[in-house]
């Protein structure tokens, strides 16, 4: 056989991106529209997953129970007794702070990588079980991440052009950026039509999911440069670890609930 063009390899590359979503969408869709204990039991084997891979990345030696602390956290959502979940949170960042080797840095990134995974596992239970509709809230702002990717990758794959970041993330350009927003922008006249309401609240959401998860995605790659890692595992074919697949979403969910629970009237403003 002959060696592979970058052609051959970037169709390849998509052919495994394919089979990694084909199982991953289908499973994070059915863990949002149940929601409750089931998007519990997602959200902390996702977040386990992270936590093992962030203790590679940083080589913090405690990564079983890094996951541990994460999972039980996500867990505990569902009881409704915050102080329990604060308290499981709590005890995990004071062993991370204690266990870490290393100086404050290494300690610091340690609780850091912990707060991290378990904000983003955490943003889409809340963003799902929150006072609106969140089964729609959480499906419509996956589907913006996923078009957002789509878009970018394709769009950027396709045209080319000037770097968008080329120190943190040499892949992306400027051209994919710009058809990842217009991508969500479309996606919000769409959505507005389906929840009859104003075109502008839904496209003005689209554009800020879609560069709030491409700063997730960004940040992610900001992350993995500091400590000199391709990627941040192996786990998905095509996309690498469950950090560089769900960094966008992560993202989204985190500072999406945020703006519903602390922004009077967005949810109205959106149909939700």
């Amino acid at each position: 056989m002959g060696d592979w063009t970058p052609r051959d390899r970037r169709f390849s590359e998509l052919g495994l991106r394919l089979m990694s979503a084909a199982i991953l969408i289908p499973a994070a869709l059915a863990m949002v529209w149940f929601g409750g204990w089931f998007l519990a039991v997602g959200c902390s084997i996702f977040a386990a997953a992270m936590a093992r891979e962030w203790s590679a990345i940083s080589a913090f030696p405690r990564g079983w129970s890094m996951a541990a602390a994460t999972a039980l956290f996500c867990l505990s959502l569902p009881l409704g007794i915050f102080w329990l979940s604060g308290l499981v949170l709590a005890g995990g960042l004071v062993f991370c702070a204690a266990s870490a080797p290393g100086g404050a840095p290494e300690r610091g990134m340690a609780v850091f990588g912990l707060i991290y995974v378990t904000a983003m596992a955490a943003g889409l239970f809340f963003l799902r079980e929150g006072d609106w509709d969140g089964r729609s809230a959480a499906l419509y702002f996956m589907s913006f991440v996923w078009a957002s990717d789509a878009a970018a990758y394709f769009t950027g794959r396709g045209l080319g052009g000037p770097r968008l970041l080329p120190k943190e993330s040499p892949n992306k350009t400027w051209s994919g950026a710009i058809g990842a927003v217009t991508a969500c922008a479309f996606c919000g006249l769409a959505v507005a039509d389906i929840q009859m309401v104003s075109f502008a609240a839904w496209i003005a959401a689209g554009i800020a999911i879609s560069i709030c998860a491409q700063i997730g995605d960004l940040f992610e790659s900001g992350l993995k440069r500091r400590f000199k890692v391709k990627d941040a595992g192996t786990l998905l074919p095509g996309h690498g670890g469950v950090l560089d697949r769900v960094d966008g979403l992560g993202a989204v969910c985190i500072f999406g609930s945020l703006a519903l629970y602390a922004i009077p009237g967005i949810a109205d403003a959106l149909g939700l």
